[in-house]
């Protein structure tokens, strides 16, 4: 049986972190994921949530029935600047810290690195990997990472292998729809992808994207060409061109048990209905 969470990011912008667990009963949602927002953790930022914040999201908690299933911050804890590293570990204990605090035991990242210098931020997240697994084994909190656009690590293949590296039964994989072309450099083959992670595969974000190998790479259009940057979307599911019959059927195939996220960003005006469409359409495909 899956839990399907709601990420609430485009309700940061109009209401409190406690308020969207209480829009996303609304919505029929059971469970939220809390992606980088700036009251609670914010991308590199130490976390701003303190006592207060903690009772008021519980409250919440309890109030709705609605449960913080996951969290999703993004620390730059793979820097090579050595300084920097250490100010995000530092985040990081800060952070764990809080999702013991609001009963989270599992938590989806990125290698948060750069892409032009991927073997030195490899060693810089093996060292902060190391530093840190003593605080996750402290609250028995599981990881699950997740290779991203414009991260020292963008292919699936490879974030698997960092992933299997580490060896630790507590970290695990993330395979992100609306990065399926990227993960694969355009060949979208989603079903190998999922059935090669199968064994550490703990949570699926859903959104739609386009192909941007397609069409000689005209999907979208950089000026100036070649320039150092990557261009995705997170739209709903019918409005790009990942295979979602495949990601279904071979979620079903690996009998996948874990968290499935719906995370549509930038369409504010239309946050609701799309995120219940999203929500009707994922319990069809995953019954009780």
């Amino acid at each position: 049986m899956v839990d399907i969470a709601l990420d609430p990011n485009m309700y940061y912008p109009t209401m409190s972190t406690a308020d969207t667990l209480r829009k996303a009963r609304e919505l029929g949602f059971d469970h939220v994921e809390l992606s980088p927002n700036a009251e609670f953790h914010f991308w590199h930022r130490y976390p701003k949530a303190d006592d207060e914040f903690v009772a008021g999201l519980n409250r919440a908690q309890r109030e709705t029935g609605v449960k913080v299933r996951t969290l999703n911050p993004v620390f730059n804890w793979s820097s090579t600047d050595e300084v920097e590293r250490q100010a995000q570990v530092r985040n990081w204990r800060r952070l764990l810290e809080l999702a013991d605090q609001i009963d989270v035991r599992e938590i989806t990242s990125e290698f948060s690195g750069n892409p032009n210098t991927p073997r030195e931020c490899e060693g810089q997240w093996y060292r902060s990997i190391e530093e840190l697994t003593p605080v996750f084994e402290q609250y028995g909190i599981r990881l699950n990472m997740e290779a991203h656009p414009y991260d020292f690590v963008e292919l699936h293949d490879d974030a698997w292998g960092l992933i299997r590296g580490v060896n630790q039964p507590w970290i695990g994989y993330e395979f992100c729809c609306p990065h399926a072309f990227h993960l694969s450099d355009g060949a979208g083959d989603v079903e190998r992808m999922i059935h090669n992670a199968a064994s550490k595969l703990r949570e699926v974000h859903v959104a739609d994207a386009l192909n941007h190998r397609a069409n000689d790479g005209n999907r979208y259009i950089i000026n100036p060409p070649g320039v150092d940057a990557r261009v995705h979307q997170h739209a709903e599911i019918g409005k790009g061109e990942v295979p979602f019959e495949q990601v279904f059927s071979a979620l079903r195939e690996i009998r996948f048990d874990g968290v499935i996220s719906v995370c549509v960003f930038g369409w504010h005006e239309f946050a609701d209905d799309i995120n219940r469409r999203m929500l009707q359409r994922i319990r069809a495909e995953f019954p009780d």
